[in-house]
């Protein structure tokens, strides 16, 4: 069913991975089956927006069988298939089989930022840069095979603050300072440039706005996060999903007025949320066909 027939408006959802639809010890997404098979079948877009770097994302979207766009590095770029979209924007660059849009700073800006800022404040700060990968291993969970993947790093450097968390305010002001920005995920800190998940989503949510300019009624958008780093991105969309953590509390750093709390850890939840959502009645959200491709010359 094509988006210009259907009733109900088409829907995208845009979702974290970590401790959301990978489980945040196994990295697992087993208990989302369910969902994901749903998803699959209707043509749903499934945008993986994700601290994780092209290399990781690529890995994980072969696995799931997804080709729809993907969100790398905490917003740092945007990586659409090529021919996904009927248009590309004008600061569109090609990127092997990809359109991307670029709104993160380059990582050897960062990689500098990081020891400016660690004089700054007096505290050493440990990156991913300075780690090696048997730590980063040991620290993620994740296998050596994957940890190379995850230091490919282009637009956002996770790190360490060896010493107390007061200093996190501080960073973040002198961060500003520097036109960069300071957040938080589920096992490190983040240093990037002046963007975030919101401000990617944003621009896809855009851009299938416009593909789908037929429908009478617009796009329904859905996004799945867990912690104050997915805030951005929890809201600008019409329908905010606040997974559970480990120990079955909700980040207290998110507060939205239409947010949705998940009943269940990690991927349970998020398997149970996307159900509820997708197979509401045309009263609620409905599914949709997802962009049409256009043939490569």
């Amino acid at each position: 069913m094509s988006p210009s027939t259907d009733p109900s408006p088409p829907v995208v959802i845009f979702t974290d991975l970590d401790g959301c639809l990978l489980d945040g010890i196994t990295y697992s997404w087993e208990p989302a089956r369910e969902a994901l098979a749903v998803l699959r079948a209707r043509r749903i877009p499934l945008v993986l927006v994700s601290s994780k770097t092209r290399a990781e994302l690529e890995a994980i979207r072969s696995q799931l069988q997804l080709d729809h766009p993907f969100v790398s590095e905490n917003g740092g770029a945007v990586f659409s298939p090529d021919g996904y979209f009927s248009t590309s924007p004008e600061e569109a660059v090609r990127r092997d089989d990809y359109e991307v849009i670029e709104l993160g700073a380059p990582y050897p800006a960062l990689r500098q930022a990081l020891r400016e800022l660690e004089q700054a404040v007096g505290v050493r700060l440990r990156g991913f840069g300075d780690m090696s990968v048997e730590e980063i291993a040991e620290r993620t969970g994740l296998t050596e095979a994957d940890v190379h993947l995850a230091r490919q790093r282009e637009y956002d450097e996770p790190f360490l603050i060896e010493g107390p968390a007061s200093l996190v305010t501080e960073l973040q002001r002198e961060a500003r300072d520097r036109g960069l920005t300071v957040t938080h995920g589920g096992r490190f800190h983040h240093l990037m440039g002046d963007s975030d998940k919101g401000r990617a989503c944003l621009h896809l949510i855009e851009r299938y706005r416009r593909q789908w300019q037929g429908t009478a009624q617009g796009i329904m958008s859905v996004a799945l996060g867990d912690s104050v780093n997915d805030l951005p991105m929890l809201r600008v969309v019409d329908h905010p999903v606040l997974i559970p953590r480990p120990d079955g509390s909700y980040d207290p750093g998110i507060q939205l007025s239409n947010l949705i709390r998940a009943k269940g850890i990690g991927p349970v939840g998020w398997d149970h949320a996307v159900l509820s959502l997708v197979e509401r009645d045309q009263s609620g959200l409905a599914p949709a066909s997802a962009p049409k491709k256009r043939r490569r010359r």
